[in-house]
């Protein structure tokens, strides 16, 4: 009788197995293309957790974006220089993370650099020249954004200081996707939009194969990285850009020059935790290779992928040679 019982009991998880599949939707948000990928039995849950994913990622948006005039973002950037702002637990809990990256990045990673770098129009082509970038560079100091915790306010101690999430924000939400995710009892997922991508376990007894581009042949794959219960978050000069005279100007800002970072074309930063690694990969661009590479040779739990501007890959010492 117990034989019999555990042969049904068998037979029923197998069946349960052969009903399971892969869920997956594409979608735009944040100024980007996102994509979530699970494996459930349901296809009516699956589809009702795609949409929570959707819905969660254009919350973050609305709340955090700098072009909808009525984000909570967008209200800071208007108003905190005459006054403090009263901000959601959210935002407050992420200002202060960036403002942690910051002190640990020396500056390297900035939300304050959209003080110049709202001048920029990458669509268009339009760049600040030397007086306004000179003009703007006061501005840009992440130690001008006040916080107090006590009271959740923020104040900007700079008149033209303007606050950007771009380097934070979408690895935020797919953190917070992912956590939908896996709270509604799923174990094998991917999230991504744009550069950053986290996973919830494998793809079903083997490693995700997350690709990181070439960063001049925008169909080719530079590397391809087995990944699991991981997230990674990529920063290159060939996602906003335009090129003048010869020169490339793209969307990562060095703080201290107002001008696009150019000491490497491509960084690839992995561990844990999708918001940290968005910001550090940003902040690892603007450092450059070897300060970069310093700094998270420091950071447990933390590797990078760089490629130089001579298109030369380096690893970071927990990856091993190239």
């Amino acid at each position: 009788m117990l034989k019999t019982f555990a042969y049904l009991l068998a037979l029923l998880m197998l069946s349960s197995e052969a009903q399971a599949q892969w869920h997956q939707q594409q979608f735009q948000v944040m100024g980007t293309q996102a994509r979530v990928e699970l494996w459930l039995v349901d296809q009516q849950q699956a589809q009702h957790l795609i949409r929570s994913v959707q819905d969660e990622m254009q919350r973050i948006e609305q709340r955090m974006s700098p072009y909808i005039a009525s984000s909570e973002l967008s209200q800071i950037n208007s108003s905190a220089a005459q006054t403090p702002l009263r901000l959601s637990d959210e935002l407050f809990a992420l200002l202060s993370q960036s403002a942690q990256i910051s002190a640990l990045t020396n500056g390297a990673f900035d939300i304050s650099y959209a003080s110049v770098g709202y001048q920029y129009d990458y669509r268009q082509g339009q760049r600040p020249n030397s007086k306004q970038i000179s003009a703007a560079l006061p501005a840009i100091n992440y130690r001008g954004i006040k916080l107090n915790a006590q009271a959740s306010t923020v104040s900007l101690s700079h008149p033209n200081l303007k606050i950007d999430l771009g380097g934070i924000a979408k690895g935020y939400a797919v953190k917070q996707s992912l956590a939908l995710l896996q709270q509604a009892g799923v174990e094998h997922a991917l999230i991504a939009a744009g550069g950053d991508t986290a996973l919830l376990g494998d793809r079903r007894g083997r490693p995700w194969m997350v690709g990181i581009k070439h960063p001049r042949a925008a169909a080719q794959t530079a590397v391809h990285l087995p990944l699991t219960s991981e997230a990674i978050s990529t920063s290159g000069d060939y996602e906003r850009f335009f090129i003048e005279d010869g020169v490339r100007y793209h969307h990562i800002i060095n703080p201290k020059t107002g001008d696009s970072a150019r000491e490497v074309v491509s960084v690839s930063v992995i561990g844990k935790d999708p918001t940290q690694v968005d910001a550090l990969s940003t902040a690892v661009f603007v450092l450059g290779l070897t300060e970069g590479m310093a700094l998270i040779d420091t950071l447990a739990g933390y590797e990078a992928i760089i490629i130089d501007n001579r298109q030369k890959l380096h690893l970071s010492a927990g990856l091993g040679a190239p």
